[in-house]
């Protein structure tokens, strides 16, 4: 089978940000940034009054597992959803349920009565916002910006992204001090409001590009088995599917949960600034990665550069743990940020660019599957694994395992490579 070139050529060159050069694209990073940021002020409450309520790794890890779960069950069918419908009022859906998490933590710590069952429903509840609005937004970017924009765009989103996580532990530990955990959270359901009020007005459906390839069909088991021949058909789009659900799996973003017993472990204040500024770190070298990757020219869009950068998050996600100082520990997550955005924001790419178009947004529901639902397990191999040896030896064993799968997937990517084409 012949390997034919990723279709964008991208912008033209020394065009750099290309997708802000599109005026609806800023206006929808702009808004998209203000959600995400509403998002992470809700986790950075929410894990730290857990974690001084319980003080469980095990619990930890259990509320990254209920988070995710619902990406692993219903992304593919929340992506067939994007192909089918009005990609706006699937993200109108998601921010309802989003505020409606941050009013239930609110309720629960100003009363008091907050329990485990109750911590596990409303990740779910977070979940399911999350795996309905994803595949539609990622459809609404294409459509804004088009495939030789796609690149930029999804880079872009990916800063907005960890610019958000950089924001939140600021905003809300600020929350936190003036308000309180539960009043903190209630300001937080304003910020929500302006993307969704935006999303009335804005003319992009997800299917503006593609008209004739919207599907109107029901979703079932005969759909996941077409969706299936169709990744089979490009080795390119199974790579990146088995990078993104080895990468996720293993070490995911469980390390984030269990941050205050890594900031505890290095001598944490009681006030938890060191926590913040643990989370800040990873999400400040994913900015940097960001800028760098729409910076450059030598760095090529291809599966094999996004192996390399997953290979090497997994060996600074390795050596994390073994840091002794925070100077230290915050200059290996702001290098593991760097490449996380790498290797997360090429696989996508790539998966959208090699999607039929007819199976765009169902194949977006099987890489977010792979590359989210599957940071379920990051809750057991870092979460109540370390319960049982310690989250600093889980995390290290975990990241080992991402590099040793990194090495195997390089060497299919260069057998492909080297293969004549049919």
């Amino acid at each position: 089978m012949s390997r034919s070139p990723l279709p964008a050529p991208g912008p033209p060159p020394g065009t750099k940000f290309g997708a802000l050069q599109h005026r609806d694209y800023r206006r929808y990073f702009a808004l998209v940034l203000l959600s995400a940021t509403a998002d992470n002020i809700e986790h950075v409450i929410s894990y730290w009054v857990i974690f001084q309520t319980f003080h469980s790794p095990m619990l930890a890890g259990f509320a990254v597992i209920s988070h995710w779960v619902p990406f692993l069950l219903f992304s593919v069918y929340a992506g067939a959803l994007a192909d089918r419908f009005d990609c706006r009022k699937l993200i109108q859906i998601s921010q309802g349920l989003f505020a409606l998490a941050s009013l239930a933590w609110a309720v629960l710590f100003m009363t008091g009565t907050l329990r485990i069952w109750h911590a596990a429903v409303i990740l779910l509840i977070h979940g399911a916002a999350g795996v309905i609005g994803l595949p539609a937004s990622q459809l609404i970017v294409y459509d804004i910006v088009g495939p030789e924009r796609l690149p930029s765009a999804i880079r872009l989103n990916a800063t907005s992204r960890y610019l958000a996580i950089l924001f939140g532990p600021a905003v809300g530990g600020g929350l936190m001090l003036l308000l309180g955990p539960g009043r903190g959270l209630l300001a937080n359901i304003l910020i929500y409001v302006p993307f969704t009020l935006f999303l009335i007005r804005m003319p992009y459906t997800g299917h503006r590009r593609d008209p004739g390839a919207r599907r109107a069909t029901r979703f079932g088991f005969a759909q996941i088995r077409r969706l299936l021949r169709e990744a089979r058909s490009e080795p390119r789009l199974l790579t990146m599917i088995a990078l993104g659900g080895t990468t996720s799996f293993l070490v995911g973003n469980a390390f984030q949960a269990q941050m205050p017993e890594y900031a505890h472990h290095l001598g944490a204040d009681e006030a938890g600034a060191w926590y913040s500024v643990l989370l800040a770190a990873n999400a400040v070298g994913a900015i940097i990665g960001a800028v760098l990757l729409e910076s450059a020219t030598f760095v090529t869009l291809s599966a094999r550069a996004a192996i390399v950068c997953a290979l090497v998050w997994g060996v600074l996600m390795a050596v994390f743990p073994a840091a002794q100082s925070y100077p230290a520990a915050v200059i290996v997550l702001g290098m593991a940020g760097i490449f996380n955005v790498a290797f997360t924001s090429m696989a996508q790419t790539i998966v959208q660019l090699l999607a039929p178009p007819h199976l765009r947004g169902s194949m977006v529901g099987l890489f977010n599957t792979s590359m989210l639902g599957l940071r379920a397990g990051s809750g057991l191999t870092v979460g109540v694994l370390g319960a049982l040896i310690g989250v600093q030896w889980s995390l290290t064993f975990s990241s080992a395992a991402v590099v040793l799968v990194a090495l195997g997937l390089l060497a299919v990517e260069a057998r492909a490579r080297q293969r004549p084409s049919a």
